[in-house]
């Protein structure tokens, strides 16, 4: 029993002071950069956007295939409703992936401005 307490003494002690290390490591982002900088920045950024887009569509297509595949395990399940359950559930989860994939650079842009 003290061990479980120890433990859990120990995890909420960590997650009470993680936010304030974080925070007090958070780096200043009012910096404007030079038209140098923003052309390497762009220089750089252009290889990994194109390896994101490929990865993205290369994503888009397997989820395609994902949903085809749940859709004949819904119309083939019958009356089996652990089958349906899961056609359902893997439908969600790739929703939710493909959400995530194409929402990721939105949620970006709008953190960093």
């Amino acid at each position: 029993m003290s061990n479980k307490i120890t433990k859990f003494s120990a995890i909420l002690l960590l997650l009470l002071l993680l936010p304030s290390m974080v925070l007090a490591q958070q780096p200043s982002l009012n910096h404007t950069l030079t038209q140098q900088e923003q052309e390497t920045f762009d220089q750089i950024l252009e290889p990994v956007m194109k390896i994101y887009n490929m990865v993205k569509y290369i994503a888009t297509a397997i989820a395609a295939l994902i949903l085809l595949f749940a859709g004949v395990n819904y119309m083939m399940s019958g009356s089996d409703p652990k089958k349906r359950d899961n056609a359902k559930a893997m439908t969600m989860y790739v929703v939710i992936g493909l959400l995530v994939i194409w929402a990721a650079p939105l949620v970006v842009s709008f953190i960093v401005s």
